[in-house]
């Protein structure tokens, strides 16, 4: 190791610990008369955020909570949901952010993984939770969420509820220091196989990201997305990865904040008009799914700016939210990278270009984010030009990146080997820094020996008038290896079949943006697409559905 100076601090100088505490005071001496907003239920401002987090910082305690206890939540997002994911781990306990959206066996699983001892429950899952208590292996007690009058319900070893015990405890709480290095959140990301891993964040890590955050999104002018004058509502569910780590950023910088409970498209929209939000984020489908109900119908949306993460943003997509108003701006990130690590950059070039120039680098993974560093690697970890043709796995490195999956080293070195940590996305960069993801290696299809990207597919077919929505995934074929077959969702009033997607398809093919190979030679015409649990594209399902619509003859199916 390089031998530097280091010079020892003076004595008493107060070593600055890097914990989610700091994050929570900074915000009130912006704009303390700002507020945070649950549905039409509850509204209030910073200064009474502060009061909250510490009353039930006091609550827990009382509990028997201690610190390296881990502490789950079972609820949609609220001003609950914030409240914890700084009062839990401002007094060293870890927050477990439960995916409700997983099936009943997967819940059960993370929570005995991650050792849970104190789960809050909303009453709407109080079902689930008694489904699942005989078989908890480390729970010890439980706390009531619920919007509603009653306030009790049959919870095993139940303390009270929430707004009860709130009301009842003391409103100052004297958070101490401890080490950075302390793990303050986990989750679970689920694969295509096995068991879902438990991915952790520590405090230095989630300060890091909420600062490499409000750098990327509040201080690049040409795509600037948030600043202290923004009013904040996440579309991502709050259990996926912090919401995106924004409730941190948008408290950190006083924002008037936002949140919609369990996501209902029609009041989302009742909520964006009432609240005049300016600022969101969530996956192409989620943002589908908001511009296809009734109150969007003839709204002009101006001066909503939406980050799109978690799936690649098509151009059908992108034109779509323009044209009603809304500034839609790619990023890139996942589970384990805290998740953001790269944004939509426009530099001087590119804005001194057209528009269609403009709209296909908007629509791009982005440039790295400060402290991020990508590269590309092939099969054997060689490193590859950043040429942006190029194409290998990407690997990056930052402060914020998870350093492996709880209680499983095997995998966490599998993530971390070579000393980059590995994405699974094919990519290409540029001499711009430009991250392009080309698929995920899992979803690239080989057919007759060329590999077609099945992301480029779903863009180029989501230009077509008719296509709502689009999957594009390979299938076995006893000539080629794998054929490209297309799940689409039509707009109203629209027709497609095969041979109109291939004549849509042959000028792309003419201008050498896509092989004649690539072209589907088989559609589904389906009425709704398979997601994950937290609105991807879930292509292993799409997959198992092909092959028993092609077993069964199934008449919705065109062929070429």
């Amino acid at each position: 190791m390089l031998q530097t100076r280091v010079i020892p601090p003076a004595e008493g100088a107060y070593q600055y610990p890097l914990l989610i505490k700091r994050l929570l005071m900074s915000g009130s001496r912006y704009e303390k008369t700002r507020e945070i907003i649950y549905r039409d239920q509850l509204r209030y401002t910073y200064p009474t955020l502060i009061e909250r987090v510490a009353r039930l910082a006091n609550v827990l305690t009382a509990a028997g909570v201690k610190a390296g206890d881990t502490v789950a939540v079972m609820d949609w997002d609220s001003h609950r949901y914030l409240e914890c994911m700084f009062a839990i781990p401002m007094i060293g306990a870890v927050i477990h952010t439960i995916n409700v959206r997983l099936s009943p066996e997967q819940i059960l699983y993370t929570m005995n993984h991650a050792e849970d001892r104190f789960v809050l429950v909303n009453s709407e899952f109080v079902g689930l939770y008694q489904a699942l208590a005989v078989h908890l292996t480390t729970v010890e007690k439980t706390l009531l969420l619920t919007d509603a009058p009653e306030k009790t319900a049959d919870l095993p070893n139940l303390v009270g509820e929430y707004e009860t015990l709130l009301a009842a405890a003391s409103p100052r709480y004297d958070f101490e220091d401890f080490d950075e290095n302390s793990v303050a959140t986990t989750f679970y990301t689920t694969g295509t196989t096995g068991n879902p891993k438990g991915v952790y964040f520590t405090h230095r890590q989630l300060v890091l990201h909420t600062m490499g955050v409000s750098t990327i999104m509040g201080s690049i002018d040409s795509v600037r997305l948030l600043g202290t004058n923004d009013v904040y509502m996440p579309i991502t569910p709050m259990f996926h990865v912090h919401a995106w780590g924004l409730p941190y950023v948008a408290t950190m910088l006083g924002l008037k904040q936002v949140y919609p409970g369990r996501y209902d498209p029609e009041y989302l929209v009742e909520l964006w008009r009432r609240e005049k939000v300016t600022f969101s984020h969530c996956v192409p489908t989620i943002l589908q799914m908001v511009l296809n109900a009734k109150a969007a119908q003839g709204t002009d949306f101006g001066g909503w700016k939406i980050v799109i993460g978690g799936s690649a943003l098509n151009r059908g997509l992108y034109e779509a939210a323009k044209a009603k108003g809304i500034q839609l701006t790619a990023a890139y990130g996942m589970s384990e990278t805290g998740p953001l690590v790269s944004c939509a950059h426009l530099n001087d070039e590119l804005m001194a270009g057209s528009e269609d120039e403009r709209t296909t680098y908007r629509i791009k993974a982005g440039v790295p984010g400060p402290l991020v560093e990508a590269a590309i690697v092939d099969a054997e970890g060689n490193f590859l030009p950043a040429d942006g043709e190029s194409q290998g796995e990407l690997v990056l490195r930052a402060p914020w990146l998870t350093e492996g999956y709880f209680n499983e080293p095997q995998k966490g070195a599998e993530l971390w080997e070579g000393g980059w940590l590995h994405t699974g996305d094919v990519a290409t960069l540029d001499s711009m820094g430009v991250i392009d993801i080309r698929d995920r290696i899992k979803d690239v299809i080989k057919t007759g020996g060329e590999w077609i990207s099945s992301l480029d597919l779903e863009d180029l077919i989501s230009r077509h008038a008719a296509v709502r929505e689009v999957a594009v995934v390979g299938i076995a074929d006893p000539q080629w290896g794998e054929r490209p077959f297309a799940l689409l969702v039509i707009r109203e009033g629209h027709e497609i079949g095969a041979r109109e997607l291939k004549e849509h398809l042959k000028p792309f093919v003419e201008l050498g943006h896509l092989s004649k190979w690539a072209i589907p030679s088989q559609i589904a015409l389906v009425t709704e697409i398979p997601k994950t649990s937290v609105g991807k594209l879930d292509k292993k399902r799409i997959r198992v559905d092909i092959s028993e619509w092609q077993a069964s003859n199934s008449t919705f199916l065109s062929t070429l």
